[in-house]
């Protein structure tokens, strides 16, 4: 049987690619759309592509009321969370591909998802090359503990850091290290010129830059006296590299009860 999707900020950026994908998959089904903007049309049609046969709603309460399996929300960091918790309360699995969310917010979805009996999958970016960028700096803070984030995105982008920044920092930040840099608490200064400090156990700064000519870019910095290595992920202007790690994490988003953070954790 194919699994029935719902896709929340079907006519937005990463929707408008995700959309035609889950229509051209032979295990997948569209079973639903929000776009308020689009709300009353045919999914296919609002995205220039032949009559898909689902009507777009303008709230997700809407969508839920027809059968589905997973709800796939990629609309805008204030609506993210409340889309989940209703989305879990209606049954749904959840796959969450915005930034925006912190870890308190994380939390509550996960309390919600245990309670539920559901499975959520979140990442700061469903792309396979920045899931990698994650997975080598966290091999490289075993043997470098000095470690900053640097996060570059379009001057318009409203939240800060980006969801990539923050996901790989609060990684970083459980990784048992003990950096030589001299803690934020003993600096003179304009200490918020250290960036924020994100993640428990020991915080790494995350520096965000908003400009004109960027997409989407997110460094690692480590530093070791006289080297120094940065692992970087560039993003293009398509959202095509988001929906293959998309549509993994909606095919198997079932799997588990409970929150899992980033692709990485269906990567062998």
């Amino acid at each position: 049987m194919a699994i029935r999707i719902v896709v929340a900020g079907a006519t937005g950026w990463v929707g408008r690619a995700l959309v035609p994908a889950i229509l051209a998959a032979p295990d997948l089904e569209l079973a639903g759309a929000v776009a308020r903007g689009a709300a009353g049309r045919d999914a296919g049609e609002a995205l220039g592509l032949p009559a898909a046969g689902v009507t777009i709603h303008a709230t997700l309460a809407e969508a839920l009321a027809a059968p589905s399996d997973v709800v796939i929300d990629y609309t805008k960091p204030p609506y993210v969370k409340g889309h989940a918790l209703a989305a879990l309360a209606a049954g749904r699995h959840v796959v969450v591909g915005p930034s925006g969310l912190g870890a308190d917010d994380y939390a509550e979805i996960e309390q919600a998802a245990l309670a539920a009996g559901r499975g959520v999958l979140a990442a700061g970016n469903f792309s396979v090359t920045a899931t990698l960028l994650k997975r080598f700096a966290l091999e490289a803070a075993r043997y470098v503990p000095d470690v900053e984030v640097i996060d570059y995105a379009a001057a318009g982008k409203p939240d800060v850091p980006s969801g990539t920044a923050r996901e790989l920092a609060e990684a970083l930040a459980a990784v048992p290290r003990k950096p030589s840099a001299k803690p934020v608490g003993e600096l003179s200064g304009l200490r918020d010129t250290r960036g924020a400090q994100v993640g428990a156990g020991t915080p790494v700064p995350v520096h965000s830059v908003r400009m004109p000519s960027f997409i989407l870019s997110c460094e690692a910095v480590f530093g070791l006296p006289d080297e120094r290595l940065v692992i970087r992920h560039d993003a293009g202007g398509s959202a095509a590299p988001y929906v293959a790690g998309t549509l993994l994490a909606a095919r198997r988003v079932g799997e588990a009860v409970g929150l899992r953070r980033g692709l990485d954790s269906l990567m062998g």
